[in-house]
């Protein structure tokens, strides 16, 4: 896999202003912050973005935005992929790809094609991306989950397939990719709190949620490991593991965005229907965590 995307990508948040409108300010802050604290690159429109709650207009702002802003000082990962193949090919035709290295691109939603229905929406979208292509496989969002045997056929057919973002969260299927897969194809940590442990067998870094509050931190860990000095990676790992669960105890964003609040990195914990904000109970718990820390 090209080394930019070895390390830790954020998956960045979509900050919104006091009336939930994109804040084109708080994104220009955040960018600053994640290229200041090493993040070695950014995924825009990502799941963590509530990228189904944005309009067409506002997709097409906050990624012009971006790559204006960060002027390819770190390589830039758009998310873009759907549950209509032909939408997604459409989409793909209609983007300006001039400063954008990667699309991270999910396995179909709601529908739950079988594997040979991924690997021909699969195909399709590797036939048509002038860029290079970053599978995601969340099978806790999209009720179907890309096996390890497809993986691997896609890679092997088409070499601009470079990495897969794994969050299935099953390590066995994880290790069967890492041990199976052609070199062109790189697997990469979907979950923060398994990031650690999976870099010792194989991945080579994550798209992360969790870096959007701490990003010193966890590329700091990353590094560490991804070096094999697991003894500093241990020590950020279990600091910072507690964290994880609180962000994700409500739905993502809503936990992140509750601590980069509370951080002082945004302006507000704000998120869009149908996600509502972080419940006093939450913000109680990670108060307290950041007061621990």
């Amino acid at each position: 896999m090209s080394s930019k995307f070895k390390g830790t990508g954020v998956a960045m948040i979509t900050p919104y202003d006091e009336k939930n409108k994109v804040d084109f300010n708080a994104i220009s802050n955040l960018i600053e912050l994640f290229i200041e604290s090493k993040i070695s690159y950014i995924v825009v429109l990502g799941t963590t973005s509530e990228y189904p709650c944005l309009t067409k207009e506002e997709k097409n702002e906050i990624v012009e935005f971006v790559k204006i802003k960060i002027n390819k000082k770190i390589p830039i990962v758009l998310g873009l992929g759907g549950n209509n193949t032909e939408e997604v090919i459409k989409s793909i035709e209609q983007t300006n790809f001039d400063g954008i290295d990667a699309i991270l691109t999910v396995a179909p939603y709601y529908n739950k094609p079988n594997q040979d229905g991924l690997f021909a929406h699969f195909s399709e979208i590797a036939k048509k991306s002038p860029v290079d292509i970053i599978l995601y496989n969340v099978p806790g969002r999209t009720a179907v989950n890309i096996l390890p045997e497809t993986v691997i056929k896609l890679a092997n057919k088409f070499k601009n397939i470079i990495a897969v973002k794994e969050a299935s969260g099953n390590v066995e299927q994880i290790m069967k990719i890492i041990n199976e897969k052609p070199k062109n194809l790189s697997v990469i940590s979907g979950d923060d709190a398994l990031t650690l442990p999976l870099i010792s067998v194989g991945v080579e870094g994550v798209i992360s949620v969790a870096a959007n509050a701490f990003p010193k931190e966890f590329a700091k860990m990353v590094n560490f490991a991804l070096n094999k000095n697991f003894e500093e990676a241990n020590k950020i790992h279990y600091q910072f593991l507690n964290s994880i669960n609180l962000m994700f105890e409500e739905g993502n964003p809503v936990g992140i965005k509750c601590f980069m609040n509370e951080l002082g990195i945004i302006n507000n914990k704000n998120v869009r229907l149908p996600l509502v904000p972080a419940s006093e109970t939450l913000l109680a718990k990670i108060r307290n965590f950041i007061i621990q820390l």
